[in-house]
């Protein structure tokens, strides 16, 4: 079934102990259509501005991304953020924050967009998430992911947009801030008050849980990753496997969120081998497949 994203794109600079990466592609968006194009083809919208070095259309050349909702700004600048990551790899210092263009009125959806059924709305200011969702006509799951900065300074559009919403995808440390509960599964259960039937959080390197509105709960490691050279995107290119699967089998019963959570670890886990999206350009859908069985072994017992 359709599957629309909509989020920033990025120019981005990265240092980790492993390297630099400067003013490579990145941003929400990219990150999750060059993920979840391995099950379905994406919807993508996104603004940039004129100054933009990177060509979207051959950076997904070969893959099934309508890129109809990019809209291009003469006059804006490109969305631009610099960090460094810690010797853990688990943390981060944002260096330089620049909104640019995503600190103007969002892109306008398509009229062929419009009848999506699955939507991301990825990582932005909630108003915009906002204004983006008001734009699709009755899709049946929708899910958004949100950060630290919105959390505290934009909470009440937060709440607004969480009333709907299927399902939030956030990380631990904004599960316990936007939950203010530092244990994880009530974390989940208060964030489900606020709307969502779905609640997923994600945890680095020990892996996510997931809660769901009836009570039933899943817990999965990371995938075993033997290569971390840069993390960013990682929780984007979740998102993607995760969306990717339930569009794919226009479903969302527990056992195909259970599934689609298990695909995006193992998305994630090829992101974070290599900078930018080498690590997911990569690979192919025969390699998520095989470590995806890998995972499922690794798990049972």
């Amino acid at each position: 079934m359709s599957l629309l994203v909509t989020g920033s794109i990025g120019i981005d600079t990265v240092k980790t102990p492993y390297g630099v990466s400067e003013n490579c592609l990145g941003g929400s968006s990219i990150y999750f259509s060059m993920a979840a194009s391995f099950f379905t083809p994406v919807r993508f919208i996104g603004v940039i501005g004129s100054d933009c070095p990177f060509d979207l259309v051959q950076v997904f050349a070969g893959r099934d991304v309508d890129l109809t909702g990019l809209e291009i700004r003469p006059q804006s600048k490109t969305f631009r953020w610099a960090g460094t990551y810690h010797e853990n790899m688990d943390s981060r210092t944002t260096d330089r924050l620049e909104l640019n263009v995503l600190a103007e009125a969002p892109p306008k959806v398509p009229d062929s967009f419009r009848d999506s059924r699955f939507v991301f709305l990825a990582n932005t200011t909630p108003a915009l998430q906002h204004q983006l969702l008001e734009q699709i006509q009755g899709p049946v799951f929708v899910a958004a992911d949100t950060m630290n900065c919105w959390i505290e300074g934009h909470l009440d559009d937060l709440k607004s947009l969480l009333e709907k919403t299927d399902c939030l995808i956030i990380n631990e440390d904004e599960a316990r801030m936007l939950a203010k509960e530092y244990n994880l599964i009530r974390a989940g259960e208060k964030i489900m008050d606020m709307g969502p039937s779905v609640v997923v959080i994600k945890k680095g390197e020990s892996g996510s849980i997931m809660c769901s509105a009836d009570g039933e709960k899943f817990i999965l490691p990371a995938y075993p990753a033997a290569e971390v050279k840069d993390p960013t995107g990682a929780g984007d290119s979740f998102a993607g496997g995760f969306m990717g699967h339930l569009a794919q089998n226009g479903k969302t019963d527990f056992e195909t969120l259970k599934a689609a959570v298990a695909y995006g670890t193992v998305v994630a886990s090829f992101t974070i081998a290599d900078f930018s999206l080498n690590g997911l350009t990569a690979i192919s859908r025969t390699d998520i497949d095989s470590r995806f069985e890998t995972l499922q072994k690794l798990t049972k017992f």
